[in-house]
């Protein structure tokens, strides 16, 4: 129980969970087709991109008491070869099967060193950056979760499902990186003393709790007004409406938890939640319950 414990916190295992999560979902809502291999091509790339952070996030993961800071500080030099050496094989797997998407999966990587290691001018990464910390991130989930299966497919119009149009795609996109965003500053709140400690000009950091709090309400309200608007002009299909549902959790959730004193299991829960979310989302469907092929 230890190892999964370790291993769970090591590779951010709810990250992964939710981001091939995602793209299986968005893969379906937009195309029609089950995206069985680029959800497991989304889920490797988080967890390369995951492990390494790891790495280089001792610091503050230290102040911050995070699960398995211990194990990655005794094998680091190993975890670096590892992370490397399993990014550079699996491009030459993902290059033969999905080759539509190798330029995407460059773009991600190269944005994810980039956050994570002090390749900037200065010796700085993106993740130190004010503001572009948590774009940089919500960028990584359009690419994986919204271009994978889009780029994936030969015919970008002529493969998209009934009711997606560019508008949808537009008004989904608007919603996920605004609510992408919440959880991103959600946990920058759990982060606040170790990325004080490290330099790292969150919002929470820059501008309080109250500040950052604020941050995320406006977020959270933004991306459902944007899915809300989507569907009541009618660019926004049922069935990616009904994903207005996961925002409201996340904002009774994660006031209840902010009250009480936000920890590291309340923010794995949260997305924990988001994943289980997704996945009841897909048995609905299979299961043919009303709804789910409404306009």
């Amino acid at each position: 129980m230890d190892f999964l414990r370790v291993f769970a916190s090591v590779s951010r295992l709810h990250i992964v969970a939710i981001a091939a999560l995602g793209t299986f979902t968005f893969g379906w809502l937009f195309t029609g087709a089950y995206p069985w291999a680029l959800a497991a091509i989304c889920a490797l790339d988080w967890f390369i991109v995951n492990l390494l952070n790891r790495v280089v996030d001792l610091a503050e993961d230290r102040v911050n008491r995070i699960t398995g800071v211990g194990f990655v500080d005794a094998h680091r030099r190993a975890l670096v070869i590892f992370g490397f050496a399993l990014l550079a094989g699996s491009f030459a797997l993902t290059a033969w099967i999905y080759p539509e998407i190798t330029g995407l999966r460059v773009a991600y990587h190269a944005l994810g060193l980039a956050y994570n290691w002090p390749i900037l001018p200065g010796r700085r990464r993106i993740k130190q950056l004010y503001f572009f910390k948590n774009s940089a991130s919500a960028a990584g989930f359009i690419i994986t979760v919204f271009l994978y299966p889009l780029a994936a497919q030969a015919d970008w119009g002529a493969t998209l499902a009934p009711g997606i149009t560019a508008a949808t795609l537009w008004a989904s996109g608007a919603f996920f990186v605004l609510f992408e965003l919440s959880y991103e500053v959600i946990y920058d709140l759990r982060d606040e003393p170790g990325d004080r400690a490290a330099g790292v000009n969150t919002y929470p950091v820059v501008h309080g709790a109250a500040g950052a709090m604020r941050i995320i309400d406006g977020l959270i309200l933004a991306s459902a007004a944007a899915l809300a608007a989507g569907f009541a002009s009618g660019v926004v299909p049922w069935r990616v409406f009904v994903m207005i549902l996961a925002p409201i959790v996340n904002f009774v959730y994660y006031r209840r938890a902010v009250r009480r004193g936000i920890t590291s299991a309340d923010c794995i829960r949260l997305t924990w939640y988001g994943a289980a979310l997704l996945v009841a989302y897909h048995l609905w469907v299979v299961a043919g319950l009303p709804g789910v092929n409404a306009p």
